[in-house]
């Protein structure tokens, strides 16, 4: 086993929800899952974050374009234009 090195961080409420139900449902210790979930980021080089501030600016931007409503004249493209092959009915 690896030498380990003892480290506190300070986690959200939802975040411990979510890491003691993960757990249980894993059959892992929280350590184990929080060692595993800094393997895959470590791994993958870019930090993975949640924003629910950039969830609400797009949900903003889709509510904007929705109250734009129908896009006035109509389509010259037939849906069988966007495939190589004809669209069978």
């Amino acid at each position: 086993m690896p030498q380990m090195i003892r480290k506190q961080v300070y986690i959200e409420t939802r975040q411990e929800r979510m890491l003691k139900r993960l757990a249980k449902e894993l059959g892992i210790t929280e350590a184990d899952l929080i060692r595993q979930g800094l393997d895959q980021v470590l791994q993958a080089g870019v930090a993975v974050t949640t924003s629910l501030e950039a969830w609400e600016r797009e949900r903003a931007f889709i509510k904007r374009w929705a109250r734009k409503g129908t896009v006035k004249g109509k389509r010259t493209w037939r849906r069988e234009d966007l495939y190589d092959r004809p669209v069978s009915r």
